[in-house]
C-alpha cells in the first residue's frame, strides 16, 4: 500500500530524489565511492557544495545581492544563538516577535546576549494566530521572526517593514512560496522540511551586516569564517548537502519557487476546503494567519477519534497527529506531498462524515 507521509519532519521528499540518492549511496559519480564515504575535500563533493550554495541564492532571487549561502550543522537551534553572537552588540539590543515555540526559544538564547525585547506574542492565546500592530524599536542592532509555526499550523502572510537588519527561522516553510527574499538579511532552515534530510542547516546572510558587533565570537559560530571556508571550515554533512542539492535540482526543474508555489496552495486549499465544509472538524488555527505548509485540524467530537484514526491508517495515512500543544491533527504538506495524498485524506475526512 502506498504510503502518505504527513510527518513534520523529518518529512516527505521527492521520490525522484530519494532514487538518486539511492545510487549515490552505492556508487557516486561513477567514482566507485559511496557518498557517504568520499572526502569532502574531494573534486567531486566540491562541485556539489559549490552548486548547491549556488542554486540556493538563484530561487531565492539573490544573486549577486551581496549574499553567501551556507550549509552548516546544529539545526535551526544552533542558529538560535548564532544570530545574537554575529549581530547582537555588547550593548545593544535586539527585537524578537513570540509568535510559536520555536520562536521562544530563539528568544531564551537571545537573552543569554543581552537585553531582549519581545515585541509582541500569541503565547497567552496558545499561539494560535500571528501577532499584528507592534512596533519594532528603531534603534535594535536586529528583528527576528519565524515565518512558519510547524507546531501551530500558523504563517506569517505580511512582514513588517524597518531600516534594521530583518532576520528569519524559515525552517518550515522555505522554497514553497515566493517572498521579496532582500528584504532579510539573515534566513536560516533547517533542512528537514523542505529541503533534504536532517543533518544540515542552510543559512543564507547578506555580508555587510557581519562584522559590526565588537563581540569575540568562537569560531565555529562565526558566519563570517564559515564564508571564508566556502561553508567547509570544518567537515560538512556530506550526504545532507548532496540530498538537499538535489531537492534544489527538483525546485528548479519544477519551474522553481512559483510554481512550487502553485500547486502548494491548491493543496492547501483543498484541505483548508474541507475542513471548513465539513461539520465533523475545525480548524485550530486563525483563519487569517493559517500555514499552507502544516495544516492544523480537530475533531469537533472526541468520541469519534477512533472511528477516524482507523480510516486514515487504514488508508495508508502516516504522521497525522497532532503536536501535544494542540491537540487533534497535523497534516504537514511540504513542497514534495503530491496533492493525490491530500485528496486521500480528504475522502477520509468524508468517508468519517457518511458513518457517523
Amino acid at each position: 500500500m502506498k504510503k502518505h507521509n504527513y510527518s513534520a519532519g523529518p518529512s516527505i521528499l521527492p521520490q525522484e530524489v530519494f532514487e538518486k540518492a539511492s545510487k549515490a549511496v552505492l556508487n557516486f559519480n561513477d567514482s566507485g565511492l559511496s557518498i557517504l564515504e568520499i572526502s569532502h575535500r574531494s573534486k567531486d563533493f566540491v562541485a556539489v557544495m559549490d552548486e548547491a550554495r549556488s542554486l540556493a541564492l538563484e530561487l531565492l532571487g539573490l544573486e549577486g545581492k551581496g549574499y553567501q549561502a551556507l550549509f552548516l550543522q546544529g539545526g535551526a537551534s544552533t542558529a538560535f544563538l548564532m544570530a545574537p553572537y554575529n549581530l547582537l552588540k555588547e550593548n545593544g539590543k535586539a527585537a524578537y516577535l513570540d509568535s510559536g515555540t520555536w520562536a521562544a526559544a530563539a528568544i531564551k538564547e537571545a537573552k543569554l546576549f543581552g537585553e531582549t525585547i519581545v515585541v509582541a506574542s500569541s503565547k497567552d492565546d496558545n499561539y494560535t494566530h500571528i501577532p499584528k500592530g507592534y512596533e519594532i524599536p528603531a534603534d535594535a542592532d536586529y528583528f527576528h521572526c519565524t515565518s512558519n509555526n510547524t507546531i501551530f499550523g500558523t504563517q506569517m502572510h505580511e512582514f513588517p517593514s524597518t531600516n534594521i537588519p530583518v532576520v528569519c527561522d524559515m525552517s518550515s516553510d522555505i522554497f514553497s512560496r515566493e517572498l521579496d527574499f532582500s528584504k532579510f538579511d539573515l534566513i536560516y532552515a533547517g533542512a528537514q522540511k523542505n529541503m533534504g534530510p536532517a543533518g544540515t542547516t542552510l543559512v543564507v546572510v547578506k555580508e555587510e551586516i557581519l562584522g559590526k558587533n565588537g563581540r569575540a565570537i568562537p569560531s565555529m559560530l562565526d558566519y563570517a569564517k564559515h564564508i571564508k571556508a566556502e561553508s567547509m571550515y570544518n567537515t560538512p554533512s556530506v550526504f545532507a548537502v548532496y540530498v538537499s542539492l538535489l531537492t534544489l535540482q527538483w525546485i528548479k526543474a519544477k519551474g522553481g519557487v512559483a510554481a512550487v508555489e502553485k500547486l502548494n496552495n491548491a493543496k492547501a486549499d483543498l484541505l483548508y476546503t474541507e475542513i471548513d465544509r465539513n461539520p465533523l472538524f475545525k480548524g485550530a488555527a486563525a483563519v487569517e494567519d493559517r500555514s499552507k505548509m502544516n495544516v492544523t485540524f480537530l475533531l469537533n467530537n472526541p468520541e469519534h477519534t477512533e472511528t477516524f484514526d482507523a480510516l486514515w491508517k487504514a488508508a495508508g495515512i502516516s504522521g497525522l497527529p497532532g503536536h501535544r500543544s494542540v491537540g487533534g491533527y497535523r497534516a504537514s504538506i511540504y513542497n514534495a506531498m503530491p496533492i493525490e495524498s491530500v485528496q486521500v485524506l480528504v475522502d477520509v475526512m468524508k468517508a468519517l462524515e457518511s458513518k457517523v
